[in-house]
């Protein structure tokens, strides 16, 4: 017999190129989840401080404990107003494309293999190989890298 059950998944997008910085999976969609994939981010995108982070309203982006992990990092959290679906909307198109283009139908046996999976999509497939109609038809890791080799910027 096999076991079903939901996995969460968290995701912070750099929305200059709709490149994936952070994520986190899990079976609870607490604020746990969120600070994981915000953590993440902070570590691959080198601590910046003084960022705008966009949310929902969820109760895992309004929570204490996320909260705190913005006051930390010096990050200021927006969140959309209630019913504003196009803020969202590059969020939306991501998990799409994620269940769409690489999610097996029969989903996942575990969590270890959605994490390793879904870990190659997001940081590998998405990221570099994937064409953005946003970038112009380019990868988001190359179209973040285009500005910098145009104003001599390393």
């Amino acid at each position: 017999m096999v076991r079903r059950y939901h996995l969460y998944l968290a995701v912070v997008l750099d929305l200059f190129a709709r490149r994936v910085v952070g994520w986190a999976v899990s079976s609870h969609p607490d604020a746990d989840l969120v600070v994981k994939a915000l953590d993440h981010a902070w570590g691959q995108r080198g601590q910046p401080d003084k960022v705008m982070l966009d949310s929902d309203q969820g109760s895992q982006y309004a929570s204490r404990m996320f909260r705190q992990r913005l006051w930390r990092y010096r990050m200021q959290q927006s969140m959309s107003r209630r019913g504003n679906c196009w803020v969202n909307a590059p969020m939306e198109r991501l998990f799409r494309s994620l269940k769409s283009e690489w999610v097996p139908t029969m989903g996942y046996r575990d969590l270890p293999e959605a994490k390793k999976d879904i870990g190659d999509y997001l940081m590998g497939y998405y990221n570099h190989h994937r064409p953005h109609s946003y970038n112009g038809g380019i990868a988001s890791a190359m179209a973040e890298e285009k500005p910098k080799s145009l104003s001599g910027i390393s």
